[in-house]
């Protein structure tokens, strides 16, 4: 009986950490870059996107389709450092646990 108090005190302190990682990941942002600078969008934990800065030289009717490119490319940049980011707060959360492989959390 004590071994199982002692199983559901741990998963609760896990469900919270769990919790804290979540609430930290959404609160993110993050900024990715592309044109060497010229674009720069910054996106929250949960990949939506809060702003977006071009330089003023890219605005030439000419240059419309490399400034699509690199506001997707300032986009993929920001997602990805996200996506790493959260992917470290899970990991320091669920260090220890003996999950299977490809098991990820949360589910």
């Amino acid at each position: 009986m004590r071994d199982i108090m002692g199983m559901m005190g741990k998963v609760k302190e896990m469900q919270a950490k769990m919790e804290k990682a979540q609430a930290d990941i959404a609160a993110l942002e993050v900024e990715g870059k592309a044109g060497g600078g010229l674009v720069s969008v910054v996106l929250n934990g949960k990949g939506e996107l809060k702003s977006l800065k071009i330089d003023p030289s890219l605005f030439k009717e000419d240059d419309v389709e490399i400034l699509e490119d690199l506001i997707v490319a300032a986009h993929k940049d920001a997602k990805d450092k996200s996506e790493a980011e959260a992917k470290e707060k899970m990991a320091a959360v669920t260090a220890g646990l003996p999950l299977p492989p490809g098991m990820k959390l949360p589910f």
